[in-house]
């Protein structure tokens, strides 16, 4: 598919729109069945099939945004993921992926491959020698996540692109802390673009889903054990994410900026200990964030700090919404230990640099000074009281 040269917030808003033949409304027509003939007709349309008319344009439009041939829709981000590992991985094969991943990808692969007798390595590093090194001759994909979830960590996508066709290996990545507004993948080699849809792509926390984007013979691959898995979406929620798509490029770009202000807000900070953003010139994958990221994200990671409480931290906070999940339009944040990595034993998330008190943020699109002067009040108010100083009192 000849990609569109549009901008991006024109492709947002344009791609992938259902034209409302019958009454010519400005918005996608919605259509909600779920039984559509099979008698002389081209397709044999069916919801659990992807192919119903929002299904099928929606995932056009992450295609589109993605620099992709062809895409799915997936009733979850974690269905999405499944699948397409599941599409390239059998038995007796391996898999290699970071330890810096989301807990579910980590939960399903630790708890769940074995059975299936697929064998996996996860890497500590974040570097392609790292990837190279854990390369068996069963090795069938490269998975990567970057930016990482909770730490921000950096990959050089086309580094590991590069080694994977060296070896015929297949890339994937989850790409939900970017989005398509800030990184394509399919332009540095990768060849499977997966996402939690749920985040960034719906942006308002009322939609659960996720998406894929790759080659059309890959998608294929893909879709053949997704119709058995049955993991589609519905069309009313398929509806809701493709009006919600048109502002992504206007939501993140707000989200990115508030984030690297508040990343620079909080470094100075003498109540936190330390912050992950790729945005910050001291972020170790900074470099490689500029090569191959139009904008650093609205996600970032702090830690208090020893001085400073985090549950009263987190109860004195007024705008910012302790939250499980991700990328809505308001500011949330949370303790992954607790929430998105909580399924790992705590040995687990040591290995993978996750302590007890770092606190993921997503920024939303408030004014940042409200931003600012939130956590401000809320780092005060979670100030220790030493054992003197309550005794005097």
């Amino acid at each position: 598919m000849e990609q569109s040269k549009a901008g991006m917030n024109t492709r947002c808003t344009h791609s992938g729109h259902l034209e409302d033949l019958q009454f010519k409304g400005a918005v996608s027509p919605l259509f909600p069945s779920t039984s559509y003939a099979y008698d002389g007709v081209d397709t044999k349309r069916y919801p659990r099939y992807f192919n119903t008319p929002n299904q099928e344009a929606l995932a056009r439009k992450v295609a589109d945004l993605e620099h992709s041939e062809a895409g799915l829709i997936f009733g979850s981000g974690m269905a999405a993921v499944s699948t397409s590992l599941l599409a390239f991985l059998g038995s007796g094969d391996h898999l290699v992926l970071p330890e810096q991943s989301y807990g579910g990808t980590q939960n399903l692969v630790r708890e769940e491959f074995g059975k299936y007798g697929i064998e996996a390595t996860f890497v500590t590093g974040t570097e392609a020698s790292d990837f190279e090194a854990a390369i068996r001759p069963n090795t069938k994909v490269l998975y990567l996540e970057t930016p990482s979830n909770p730490l921000l960590y950096l990959t050089d996508l086309e580094a590991v692109s590069g080694l994977a066709r060296s070896r015929g290996l297949v890339t994937m990545i989850d790409n939900t802390f970017a989005s398509p507004i800030n990184q394509n993948p399919a332009d540095f080699g990768i060849d499977i673009i997966i996402h939690s849809a749920t985040k960034y792509m719906g942006g308002h926390s009322d939609i659960c889903a996720g998406a894929v984007a790759a080659s059309a013979a890959h998608i294929d691959r893909i879709f053949q054990l997704a119709k058995n898995l049955g993991g589609s979406l519905s069309d009313y929620t398929v509806w809701l994410l493709e009006r919600s798509m048109k502002t992504m490029g206007l939501r993140v770009k707000a989200q990115s900026q508030n984030a690297l202000e508040l990343s620079r807000h909080l470094r100075t900070h003498t109540g936190i200990s330390r912050v992950y953003y790729p945005g910050l010139e001291d972020h170790p994958g900074h470099a490689i964030a500029k090569a191959q990221m139009r904008g650093f994200g609205g996600m970032l990671s702090f830690e208090l700090a020893p001085d400073r409480d985090a549950d009263r931290f987190v109860k004195a906070l007024k705008w910012v919404k302790p939250s499980m999940s991700l990328a809505g339009v308001e500011s949330t944040l949370t303790l992954p230990s607790q929430t998105s990595h909580g399924l790992l034993s705590p040995e687990e998330r040591e290995k993978a640099g996750i302590a007890d008190e770092l606190i993921r943020f997503s920024c939303g699109i408030e004014d940042i000074q409200d931003l600012i002067a939130d956590l401000d009040q809320a780092l005060a108010a979670a100030a220790k009281v030493s054992a003197g100083a309550a005794l005097i009192k």
